[in-house]
């Protein structure tokens, strides 16, 4: 089984990255629009359409809204996330590019559009820590705390070149996954799942089901990554762990070695 999956050469339509019944346990996919399409949701499953690139019009609930977004790097997201049940229309005002996730739950909640006002927060996480070798933008746009009905939880990370992110190293029950963008086309960078770490690119996505995971940036790529987590029956995803052997490196006044010369 192989917890990477490449980036498969994304066409226009719907191609699928993970399924409900596979490992993660709920669809992932890339969705393609070209302007002036229009999709409408099926109603079947929990949902949640990631605005990548592009300008749209989302209709729902006898609202009609509009988002646009030209950089994952410099821009909030734009996300519309639904019950399943619903049954929204998106029109492509522009060629747009959607993430969209979608899990099995028979619980019901307000369809929303989430923005830049509507985040439940933006975070510039570990600023000032280690010289800044694991300073990142930390996106969530829901999670227990502001969707408590969901089967999901949805952020994004944007990592700087040549450091860290996910760090210290850190785990939880849940599964999750990783879906990576880059500056640049030929941009990398190393993700951590569990014991094994993969070299990641534009565009693949990793699984991520157990076991402590870091990521880092290979320097003068900007690294961004979409992360989607699944709440598990009964245990919510409601935070993580350190890894035990790393916690000591967020201690207030820890030691870290410095060359003699810095």
């Amino acid at each position: 089984m192989s917890l990477l999956v490449r980036n498969p050469g994304i066409g226009d339509g719907y191609t699928a990255l993970t399924r409900v019944g596979d490992d993660v346990g709920f669809d992932f996919g890339i969705l393609r629009l070209c302007a002036g399409e229009t999709i409408r949701g099926d109603g079947s499953l929990e949902r949640a359409w990631v605005l990548l690139d592009g300008e749209a019009r989302f209709e729902f609930d006898g609202r009609r809204e509009t988002g646009a977004r030209r950089s994952l790097f410099d821009q909030a997201p734009v996300v519309l996330h639904a019950p399943a049940g619903a049954k929204p229309h998106i029109h492509a005002e522009r060629d747009c590019e959607f993430a969209v996730v979608a899990a099995e739950n028979p619980r019901a909640f307000p369809i929303r559009l989430f923005d830049a006002e509507s985040l439940l927060e933006t975070e510039q996480r570990d600023r000032g820590l280690w010289d800044d070798t694991a300073r990142r933008v930390v996106r969530t746009v829901f999670d227990f705390r502001n969707r408590p009905d969901a089967s999901l939880v949805l952020g994004e990370v944007v990592n700087l070149p040549g450091r860290w992110s996910s760090y210290p190293p850190h785990h939880h029950a849940q599964p999750e996954i990783y879906h990576y963008r880059f500056t640049h086309p030929d941009g990398y960078g190393h993700g951590e799942s569990g014991e094994q770490v993969f070299r990641v690119r534009h565009g693949d996505t990793l699984k991520i089901l157990g076991g402590d995971h870091s990521q880092v940036a290979a320097p003068g790529y900007g690294m961004y990554y979409l992360w989607i987590v699944r709440h598990l029956a009964g245990n919510p995803y409601r935070g993580f762990e350190f890894a035990r052997e790393h916690r000591w490196l967020r201690e207030p006044g820890a030691r870290i070695w410095r060359p003699e010369e810095a």
